[in-house]
């Protein structure tokens, strides 16, 4: 008689960071399971990958997308923030900086879902009084014994007071994103599904406008009173795509946030070849840059 599996059998069990920690709604669009401190101002999260998701997995299920690589890290240093440095729940996190660079071949799906780890040190912590302002990391995401990508983060906190100065007043209940053009084809990007696709053609083959979709699942996966900056990346993603057709997949971001992106006002993605295959990418409102993005690509 076979007898029944027991769990001192089976691995240990994991679950989900609690989502609060990571700012995130959904427990689907947690990706982190845990960490511990491995020295002063290191430490090492655990996540886990799913082998399905509607934006950060291929349509084909054969990789993982770059992108899926920026929101583990951006979760995993809010993480350590909240739980290593004090950082209150209702602070309010404004990313400054993100550079990161991947190794597309080490993030091939496999038969189960990936399960790497993130090394983070920081290395410059600010602080007013005992409260952290702000801080700067460096991350490190190895599967499996493999560097998967190496990242630079820098941030900077504020109370939900001071938020509301900054903000002006707006929240989600009182800002109204413009309405949704109609978007690129979605083959183009690279995306199995039109509501995937953010850019809007213009009359311009360098240009176009940022599809803002409030009620998209990822995106917004809670109310939000402006244009989060994992969709300015997916922006620059695409017009990199765009940019380099059937040539060249984005592989780095070295992006620079200079302020909010408005819902209620139009934003302008601006592309531009650079040199070795690069793709200069800036997001624009009115006269004013909200953000840059050298979009590394790599391919034939």
């Amino acid at each position: 008689m076979t007898r029944p599996r027991q769990l001192a059998d089976t691995p240990s069990l994991t679950a989900t960071v609690p989502r609060q920690l990571v700012h995130r709604a959904a427990l689907a669009e947690t990706f982190l399971t845990g960490w511990r401190r491995t020295g002063a101002d290191r430490f090492t999260v655990s996540a886990q990958w799913p082998r399905a998701h509607g934006l950060h997995v291929s349509p084909d299920w054969s990789a993982y997308d770059p992108l899926l690589v920026v929101e583990t890290i951006r979760q995993s240093g809010t993480l350590v923030s909240h739980t290593e440095y004090e950082v209150p729940l209702d602070q309010q996190f404004v990313l400054k900086e993100f550079h990161v660079t991947t190794e597309p071949w080490a993030l091939t799906l496999g038969p189960r879902p990936a399960e790497p780890e993130v090394e983070l040190v920081f290395t410059d912590v600010q602080y007013r009084g005992r409260r952290p302002v702000g801080a700067r990391y460096t991350a490190r995401v190895v599967r499996d014994g493999t560097l998967v990508a190496a990242a630079d983060v820098s941030f900077s906190c504020v109370s939900e007071p001071v938020y509301q100065r900054l903000r002006g007043g707006r929240t989600p209940d009182t800002v109204t994103a413009v309405p949704l053009p109609p978007g690129v084809p979605a083959d183009a990007v690279d995306r199995a599904l039109p509501t995937d696709v953010v850019l809007a053609p213009t009359d311009r083959p360098d240009r176009w406008q940022l599809r803002v979709n409030t009620a998209h699942p990822v995106f917004f996966d809670h109310p939000l009173d402006h244009v989060p900056g994992m969709l300015l990346l997916e922006g620059a993603r695409q017009a990199a795509l765009l940019e380099t057709p059937g040539k060249r997949v984005p592989t780095a971001y070295h992006a620079v946030f200079h302020r909010y992106a408005e819902l209620d006002v139009p934003t302008w993605i601006e592309a531009k070849a650079a040199h070795d295959g690069d793709v200069q990418v800036v997001g624009v409102q009115g006269e004013s840059t909200v953000f840059a993005c050298l979009v590394g690509t790599a391919g034939p």
